[in-house]
């Protein structure tokens, strides 16, 4: 038996392991590189699988850099079932639809000057129709459902913290009767963190490997209170001066917690330590549709979100919010004035309606920029939060005169102390001690936590590079 990555392995993008028995071989995660310039030759069936060889693809959760290639496998011949929670399902069909009119979107434009240039027109990644034929496969499986994928192999979803439906995968193999229980821990959310419920911590399982990811395995995020506190002084600096507030915005996820503790701020008003009322545009067509999924899966709230007279606070406290679907709604907010909070995709600003605000608000000394949430090497945004003073967005070359501020301590992915508190069940144990496998994470991310693993728990994790197989 053995568990080969096929992306994740050095980076944070594109993650997909295959598991491969003397019997079957399934894949776990099967997602998109994002955010470098080899992301286009590395976004490609593998050659190491064989997509009509595969009996099963088991999901984490809905983000591209996890479910992505998805519609690349399909065309290349898989046509077996993906197992994913329902919540994931839902929101996977929004992002690949999504990912497809991006790539479809892009060729057209690209294509328009190949032909300039006299040279071949180049289809997009896949396209609309590519990313539909995916959806018959998908098969909704609850979390703590114990579920066969064939004879030998089973496994169960518990819950992540993470995102809406995200999963850890705890997965059991008898392979000719020689027994394995791996986990994969998929995306990981810190604790306490506000309308998901947190990761399940895992005590009664001895597994032979933990696959565990490290996107911050080298530090902690900001305590999350610090965080919320300066997130409502930076808005109330940008109130109190008039200007514009933009957040590039993840759409799953980020959208929802931001709303969360606007419409909070706002409903206690700034006599009880809150805000004043501004208006609050939603410009993601995506977020939108994403929040509405959110409204749908009220099963999966904590305990203080599934809080209906909370809720109804909320509510009120977001009577400014105004929805932009349409392009000539979003088009109109270039004349708006502040004070004003604009939320745009895309989260990493590698493309969406964002980039058009930074190409109009970037270089006036009045704009305020949120960075709130991870920002994959080689996109805009991470140059944004690096300082970098001169962008370019859409060939033309923009100066940054706004103020830029990143606030880590939203980020969905748990910092170090929370993946070592989701580890400590799992690896302090009296009986044999499981193997660890740190992915998910650059260089320096998995060889610190690598070495906290060492130090804590006694055990010397491995970092496997793209392709290496790791023989159980």
């Amino acid at each position: 038996m053995r568990v080969i990555p096929y992306g994740a392995a050095g980076g944070v993008t594109g993650s997909c392991y295959l598991v491969e028995t003397k019997r079957s071989k399934i894949l776990i995660d099967c997602g998109l590189f994002q955010g470098f310039a080899t992301s286009d030759s590395a976004n490609r069936v593998p050659g190491g699988i064989n997509p009509s060889e595969l009996d099963a693809v088991v999901l984490t959760h809905a983000h591209l850099d996890h479910c992505g290639r998805l519609p690349l496998f399909v065309k290349a011949g898989f046509a077996k079932p993906i197992y994913a929670t329902p919540a994931t399902i839902d929101v996977a069909k929004l992002i690949l639809l999504d990912s497809a009119h991006i790539q479809e979107s892009d060729a057209v434009r690209m294509n328009r000057k190949r032909a300039r240039a006299l040279k071949k027109p180049l289809a997009p990644l896949y396209t609309t129709d590519d990313v539909k034929k995916v959806f018959p496969f998908f098969v909704p499986v609850d979390y703590e459902t114990e579920t066969i994928v064939m004879p030998g192999i089973k496994f169960k979803f518990v819950e992540a913290g993470h995102m809406l439906g995200s999963a850890s995968v705890e997965l059991f193999v008898n392979d000719v009767g020689v027994k394995k229980a791996l986990m994969f821990s998929g995306d990981l959310g810190g604790d306490n963190m506000p309308i998901l419920r947190d990761s399940k911590k895992i005590s009664d399982v001895n597994f032979d490997a933990i696959f565990v990811e490290s996107t911050y395995g080298d530090r902690d995020h900001r305590p999350y209170d610090a965080t919320l506190n300066e997130f409502r002084q930076l808005l109330e600096g940008a109130i109190k001066h008039k200007g514009k507030v933009l957040i590039p915005t993840f759409a799953v996820g980020r959208a929802q917690q931001l709303l969360y503790h606007l419409g909070d701020f706002f409903a206690r008003g700034v006599k009880k330590g809150g805000l004043e009322k501004i208006p609050v545009y939603l410009d993601s067509p995506m977020a939108i549709k994403a929040s509405r999924l959110y409204k749908t899966h009220k099963e999966l709230y904590d305990d203080a979100a599934a809080n209906k007279t909370h809720q109804k606070l909320l509510k009120a406290g977001l009577s400014t919010l105004k929805i932009c679907e349409t392009g000539e709604e979003s088009r109109a907010l270039n004349d708006l004035e502040g004070p004003c909070i604009i939320m745009a995709g895309a989260g990493m600003c590698n493309g969406g309606r964002i980039l058009h605000h930074f190409k109009n608000n970037l270089w006036k000394p009045s704009t305020v920029v949120l960075i709130c949430g991870y920002q994959a090497e080689g996109t805009l945004g991470r140059l944004l939060a690096e300082g970098r003073k001169r962008l370019r967005i859409y060939g033309e070359e923009i100066g940054v005169a706004a103020r830029v501020y990143t606030l880590g301590g939203f980020s969905a992915h748990a910092g170090q102390t929370d993946l070592l508190k989701w580890l400590a069940p799992l690896c302090e144990k009296k009986r044999k001690r499981p193997r660890v496998v740190v992915m998910h994470g650059e260089t320096k991310p998995r060889l610190a936590l690598s070495e906290k693993i060492h130090v804590r728990f006694g055990i010397t994790a491995v970092r496997p590079a793209l392709g290496e197989e790791i023989v159980l």
